[in-house]
């Protein structure tokens, strides 16, 4: 499915936000509610996700219609990634270790930072890369 690409960056803000809150007030029911997002979003796809059903429902009917359109594969991709990277955090912050939770969550709020400001999607570059190889893979195994 192809999704409007303004959705994801749209996504990443929020979660910069809330990652920026759980990060800085060291709040693992922030995390835990940011690993749900990420869960839903790397289940169902970033456009099912809340941010993304926000995105649709508010957002993109007050700003003009988009003129790129990107599969939903790559943005889906990232966002198991940062749910890996929240669960991670989680494990630290329930089980103590403040070093992990802090390390994971910083991770994941630098993604969402590069994402958010600049456009560039790490979880959607890996993607790419790894399906690249694998291709590359098939074609020299045949």
């Amino acid at each position: 499915m192809e999704i409007d690409i303004r959705g994801p960056r749209f996504g990443a803000a929020l979660t910069l936000a809330v990652l920026a809150i759980a990060f800085f007030t060291g709040s693992v029911w922030v995390l835990a509610l940011q690993t749900a997002v990420f869960t839903l979003g790397a289940i169902r796809g970033p456009h099912r996700s809340p941010y993304g059903i926000f995105f649709a429902k508010v957002v993109k009917p007050r700003i003009s219609p988009t003129k790129e359109r990107e599969d939903s594969r790559a943005p889906q991709f990232a966002q198991a990634v940062g749910l890996v990277f929240c669960l991670v955090g989680l494990v630290g912050g329930f089980s103590g270790i403040a070093p992990l939770f802090y390390v994971a969550t910083g991770f994941a709020l630098a993604a969402s930072f590069l994402n958010a400001i600049f456009g560039l999607c790490l979880g959607c570059e890996m993607y790419l890369i790894i399906k690249r190889f694998s291709r590359t893979k098939e074609t020299v195994g045949a």
